[in-house]
């Protein structure tokens, strides 16, 4: 006990001879001349995380510009990662041959056409925008057909006379509306060398990453998981099965058959003599992303020709537009969608304006993905809810086929009373 309590000593005062006469335990390491180690104010651990954190930051900044093309990249790689394991184990390619033949399968059939459809779609445009110019300056009569529209026709007569028809009308709505005039619109529509150089950058960057996730995306999704594994080691393995059905259920569900809705419908507006086929074709695409939208598109521009004088042709396009319109919703969208996760119409119409107005027209694919995903998580959420018995909840609102007596089991009923 007395070497215990010397040792003690010397762990307070330091040597038993430093220490001075009289010291309490209540003196400090200060009164007695020995300065006491202190604790580092940022330990290397803290440090380490701060220094992760500025690199993180700084990679953001830097290569934010390539968030778009990157995620373009991936939603199109994981929607046709089937095709990429059937060529390679199906085909006996090696990754870097798959990848090759893949890329080019994409850029022959899918990215030559869209760009083709919408310079096309731009041209006709352009012809538009002169016409309003032309009505704008001059003015215009009434189209005959609306005019001679029973009930209505007098006062869309009026209305066109005097909103459209007459001299600077145009531009005095332009002007309300944008704060410039149509001239200055005009030329911001001819002057887009820019925005066409940017879209080509990106599509240079998308297609790069892509190859890169053809070709090395095993190994990245081994890193995923094992990343996944830690962070949600009860949750993971059902969560990285889901978000992969789910984008490629929204990118075969939508994409794809929007694109082959615009062009079915697009092959009879031509059929059916409409003006600007091509750019009604890619409005019609694109409407097709939104449930209802590719019905209402091809209904109205049939009114339209039912109105103008051609009642045969507005009805067969209307026929048209209806058989394609149920044989797509009844036969090639399960198959091709096998029966995943469908969008409602609200989280879908989120997705496509607030992708379109942060990514631009890549944004009409990655958006409606990104809100699957949401979705997809959210009801995988609710399922484990339903599962589980909330907290002092009645025992029996527990898991269907629990054991007895874990609590998680239906409660027996109570014996009847005795009489």
């Amino acid at each position: 006990m007395a070497q215990d309590k010397a040792a003690t000593d010397d762990m307070a005062f330091g040597p038993a001879q430093s220490a001075p006469p009289g010291a309490g335990p209540g003196l400090g390491p200060a009164a007695s001349g020995v300065r006491k180690a202190r604790r580092p104010l940022l330990t290397d651990l803290s440090a380490a995380r701060w220094l992760l954190l500025a690199i993180l930051a700084a990679s953001v900044y830097f290569f934010h510009g390539f968030l778009v093309p990157v995620l373009a990249a991936g939603v199109i790689a994981l929607a046709s990662w089937p095709l990429r394991e059937r060529a390679i184990r199906g085909l006996g390619l090696g990754r870097t041959t798959a990848a090759t033949l893949l890329l080019l399968t994409l850029v022959c059939f899918l990215v030559i056409p869209i760009i083709l459809a919408l310079l096309y779609a731009f041209r006709e445009l352009r012809s538009w925008i002169s016409w309003g110019i032309m009505v704008n300056t001059t003015g215009t009569p009434t189209p005959q057909w609306m005019t001679d529209l029973p009930q209505i026709g007098p006062w869309l007569d009026e209305q066109w006379l005097s909103h459209i028809g007459r001299p600077g009308a145009i531009s005095e709505y332009v002007q309300i509306v944008s704060g410039e005039n149509i001239g200055a619109i005009y030329r911001a529509a001819l002057a887009t060398g820019t925005t066409v150089f940017h879209l080509a950058l990106s599509l240079v960057f998308m297609l790069i990453t892509l190859f890169v996730l053809y070709r090395d995306g095993d190994r990245l999704t081994a890193q995923l998981d094992r990343v996944g594994s830690r962070i949600l080691p009860e949750r993971w393995d059902r969560l990285s099965r889901i978000v992969p059905t789910t984008i490629s259920a929204t990118v075969t569900g939508m994409t794809l058959i929007a694109i082959g809705e615009g062009v079915v419908l697009g092959v009879a507006y031509w059929l059916a003599g409409v003006p600007s086929p091509v750019t009604f074709a890619v409005i019609t695409g694109f409407m097709a992303l939104i449930p209802g939208g590719a019905p209402l598109s091809f209904t109205l521009i049939s009114i339209y020709l039912v109105a103008s004088g051609s009642p045969f042709e507005g009805v067969a396009l209307f026929v048209w537009g209806t058989v394609e319109l149920f044989i797509v919703d009844k036969t090639i969208r399960p198959v091709l969608v096998g029966g995943p996760v469908r969008l409602p119409f609200l989280p879908t119409f989120f997705g496509l304006i607030g992708g379109v107005k942060t990514m631009g027209i890549v944004g009409l694919f990655v958006g409606p993905v990104l809100m699957a995903i949401l979705v997809s998580i959210w009801r995988e959420w609710q399922r484990e809810l339903a599962e589980i018995p909330a907290p002092g909840g009645p025992v029996g609102e527990g898991l269907v086929g629990a054991p007895p007596g874990s609590g998680f089991a239906p409660a027996p009923p109570p014996p009847d009373p005795v009489a």
